[in-house]
């Protein structure tokens, strides 16, 4: 309740007859009246002033009654007013959501893109845009038929927008199911309440064979006259509005193609199938903002050759070698010709016609030449040199358009009658280093040939007949002189070979007639011994790959390289790095008696780019600790003649593995037993050597052993033991024993 002014009131929709609101009189007022919107439904008591419903309001039909109240006396005069009363009708959640269509229809291509619309749905709510009530939500309830576990359409929730999903876009095809019925549902409330309202619609979709496919491989004749550009194909792209371009699959000076906004493909100029046959590249489909509309289509172009090209000579004089003494019907050679259209066409077919023979004696016929091949032949006569000793030949090569002439030399040379001779039968030995390179000459050979000379009866080809069966030395042969030089053709390996007991053969490229063979004459022996070299280890792989994932933890084992050495000698790890601080450590135990200077390269690379990296020299040097006890020098024993005299004197040195400042001073003592002390004594001389005598006489003649204690007086101190051996025996003079 409350005294008659301006107000608003929110009441929400339906609900029937209720009250809203009682205005309190003031004296003179006895009465209220309400005029305006009521509509048969609002209205206000006169005597209470109460202002009420009499039925129920709807948001759908009246959002907002705007009335007119004030308060009357007795007579019905105004005593105040009239004021505003708005009654703002509130939406409630009354109206389920509509399709705009009983059912819809829709055509998608194969192919399409996925997520790329080809319809929509849609539905209104007759409820407050601005509230839930009518926001709506799409969704695919049902999908007709459906092989796959996945949709092959896909519904935009807010938009109504269908598309091929992924999976559809690859396994549509109108020859396997051309028509899918959906069941689009949508629900207000935005689909957020379960009390929401939910209508739905079909949507029959037919699915129709992709436009974008790549055309049939394009067949273009070379050198055609025709005025260019030329259409050779045409694309379609399934969706509108596109931009067509074409992309080069191979990196070219230029690309002789090109494509308009409709989609047909040109070749721009004419092509030459000698200089390329055969062309790929891919037409695309984009659209305004440059992003890629289709898949890339592959076209391929196939240059189609015409006879272009005449027939090309390959030596510009074709020299051929025949032995006086060639029987008729001899292959004595073969010309070579090419032509450069088509391999296998018959724009490349040649045949060989001989045009002229200079001189014509004893016949203009002496040879045949085979037309499809080019073979050179001896029809039915032997050739002799006494007549001529060389024939020119002109013959004709054609193919089915043009024709060359090509020359031929035809050199009548003697027969080889007489084989190598070697100058010497054994070349006796060489000794050379397992390291010498490849390629390095370690004999030069001689034969000589008494057959006419710069011919093939005449050439020697020096080759090892025995003793080298992996092919580790090969002979070259100086055309001039005949001379042969035996090279290393393999590294050579001490350890797997250290000895070579070579057998060298002479022949000629041309067989010997009958008769006649090669014999001793044609042999000479030849040894190579190879000494060792201390090589470096080699590792069993020369490149070790791997495969890791890139999340492993640190310090994974990744891979264990191998290596040995050749002379067997033990391979270690010495030193091992930390990739990330770059501090070094031991990887095993070092010994400067072994070596005191260890080299080693460190290369730091960036993480990101391996190639940006810098490399230093680590040396490292070995301090010595005294961990050798000190020895006796044993470069000959000490003896002494039988029968002794008395007063003798061996020399003995003591020498030690450690620096010299940990032993400038040895101490020399005979073990404690009593035999020893009885029999020997011993007198230090300088820092390093000693006098051992006996104490008497009565020695036999045989070898004792004197045990001999050694201190090196280092930090800390050690002392070696030695059994000396001490020979008394007959001597032949004061420096030896028998």
């Amino acid at each position: 309740t409350g005294p008659l002014t301006d107000m608003n009131f929110s009441v929400p929709e339906g609900g029937g007859v209720r009250f809203i609101y009682q205005f309190t009189s003031e004296p003179p007022a006895v009465s209220f009246r309400a005029t305006g919107e009521k509509d048969g439904i609002i209205d206000i008591a006169p005597k209470t002033g109460i202002l009420y419903l009499n039925g129920s309001l709807d948001w759908e039909t009246k959002a907002v009654h705007r009335l007119q109240v004030e308060s009357l006396d007795e007579k019905g005069n105004i005593v105040k007013g009239p004021y505003t009363v708005t009654i703002l009708v509130e939406d409630i959640n009354d109206n389920p959501p509509e399709f705009d269509q009983m059912k819809y229809t829709g055509v998608v291509r194969q192919n399409s893109r996925p997520g790329k619309p080809f319809m929509y749905v849609h539905a209104t709510d007759r409820d407050d845009p601005t509230t839930p009530h009518a926001q709506l939500m799409y969704s695919i309830l049902h999908h007709f038929p459906n092989p796959y576990t996945e949709m092959l359409f896909q519904i935009d929730s807010v938009t109504g927008a269908i598309s091929p999903s992924k999976t559809g876009s690859y396994y549509l095809d109108p020859q396997k199911q051309d028509t899918f019925t959906l069941v689009v549902t949508v629900k207000d409330m935005a689909g957020m309440t379960t009390n929401a309202f939910t209508s739905s619609t079909d949507v029959i979709i037919t699915v129709k064979e992709s436009l974008w496919k790549s055309p049939p491989t394009i067949h273009i004749q070379e050198n055609s006259t025709q005025v260019h550009p030329v259409n050779i194909s045409q694309v379609h792209s399934n969706e509108p509005d596109v931009i067509y371009d074409l992309i080069e699959k191979e990196k070219l000076p230029r690309l002789p193609f090109s494509i308009d906004q409709n989609g047909v493909i040109y070749v721009t100029e004419p092509l030459d199938r000698e200089e390329k046959d055969t062309y790929v590249f891919f037409a695309v489909t984009k659209d305004n903002a440059g992003e890629l509309v289709d898949k890339p289509l592959h076209i391929h172009v196939v240059v189609e050759d015409i006879n272009d090209n005449p027939p090309v000579c390959q030596q510009a004089l074709t020299v051929i070698e025949v032995q006086e003494n060639e029987g008729g019907g001899s292959n004595i050679g073969t010309l070579f010709a090419t032509d450069m259209d088509e391999k296998d066409t018959l724009n490349s077919r040649l045949r060989f016609k001989i045009e002229s023979q200079v001189p014509a004696v004893p016949a203009d016929n002496l040879f045949f030449i085979q037309q499809d091949t080019g073979i050179l032949q001896l029809p039915s006569h032997s050739l002799n040199k006494r007549i001529a000793s060389n024939y020119s030949l002109k013959v004709l090569v054609t193919d089915a358009v043009f024709q060359t002439i090509c020359d031929v030399q035809i050199h009548v040379i003697d027969i080889n009658d007489q084989i190598p001779i070697f100058e010497k039968s054994d070349y006796h030995s060489v000794t050379v280093a397992e390291s010498v390179p490849v390629g390095t000459v370690v004999l030069e050979i001689q034969a000589t040939d008494g057959d006419e000379p710069a011919t093939g009866s005449s050439y020697i080809i020096y080759q090892v007949k025995e003793g080298d069966p992996n092919n580790t030395f090969i002979i070259e042969t100086d055309p001039e002189t005949n001379r042969g030089f035996v090279k290393i053709n393999k590294a050579l390996d001490f350890e797997a070979a250290p000895v070579y007991n070579l057998v060298i053969n002479a022949t000629n490229p041309e067989p010997l007639v009958p008769g006649v063979q090669y014999n001793s004459s044609s042999l000479t022996l030849f040894n190579v011994f190879v000494t060792n070299v201390d090589e470096p280890p080699v590792f069993h792989k020369t490149v070790y790959k791997g495969e890791v994932s890139e999340d492993i933890p640190v310090n994974t084992l990744v891979m264990t390289v191998e290596a040995y050495d050749p002379e067997g000698d033990t391979v270690r790890k010495w030193l091992r790095i930390d990739s990330t601080t770059g501090q070094i450590y031991t990887a095993s135990i070092l010994d400067r008696e072994q070596q005191e200077i260890y080299t080693v390269d460190v290369v730091a690379s960036e993480l990101n780019n391996a190639a940006q990296k810098s490399k230093t020299t680590l040396v490292l040097h070995l301090h010595d600790v005294n961990d050798n006890p000190p020895q006796l020098a044993r470069d000959y024993p000490p003896f002494f003649c039988y029968p002794l005299s008395g007063g003798e004197k061996a020399f003995i040195q003591a020498i030690d593995a450690d620096e010299q400042w940990y032993y400038s001073t040895f101490t020399f003592s005979l073990a404690d037993d009593i035999n020893t002390r009885n029999s020997w004594e011993i007198s230090k001389v300088n820092a390093t050597h000693a006098y051992l005598s006996p104490k008497h006489a009565n020695f036999e003649e045989k070898v004792y052993n004197v045990p001999v204690i050694i201190n090196d007086n280092g930090k800390p101190p050690l002392e070696g033991k030695v059994n000396l051996e001490v020979n008394i025996c007959k001597c032949s003079s004061e420096k030896s024993c028998f």
